[in-house]
């Protein structure tokens, strides 16, 4: 598990960019909460947090001409298996969305993918 450093979404290859959105998927869904070292820090802010940072990489795969589930964008939406937020309260979008998403974790995001033969 985990949120590739979101500068790293539009160039990331099929298999990764697809991964994400089926991790964020998860994330919104029954694993909201539930602890992985690697994404512990999302579950520190608001789930509007990580319908954000999904819409990028939504917006990324129908950029690339893929046809995700729209009902995703959706901030309330958490999957057919558990009901929709009733009161998500808006959150100001910020830059980087996650402040751990800063230039040490862009290092680490990019030595793992180099570690999968991925050079970006």
């Amino acid at each position: 598990m985990r949120l590739w450093h979101e500068n790293l979404i539009k160039k990331l290859p099929r298999q990764q960019l697809l991964g994400q959105h089926r991790e964020c998927c998860a994330l919104r869904g029954k694993g909201w909460g539930k602890p992985h070292a690697t994404v512990n820090y999302v579950f520190q802010y608001s789930p509007y947090k990580l319908y954000q940072y999904h819409q990028h990489v939504i917006e990324e795969m129908l950029n690339r001409g893929y046809q995700p589930d729209l009902i995703w964008t959706n901030p309330c939406y958490r999957g057919q298996s558990l009901p929709p937020y009733v009161n998500l309260e808006v959150v100001p979008l910020t830059s980087p969305i996650y402040p751990e998403h800063d230039q040490r974790y862009l290092n680490e995001c990019l030595a793992n993918l180099k570690a999968k033969g991925i050079y970006l």
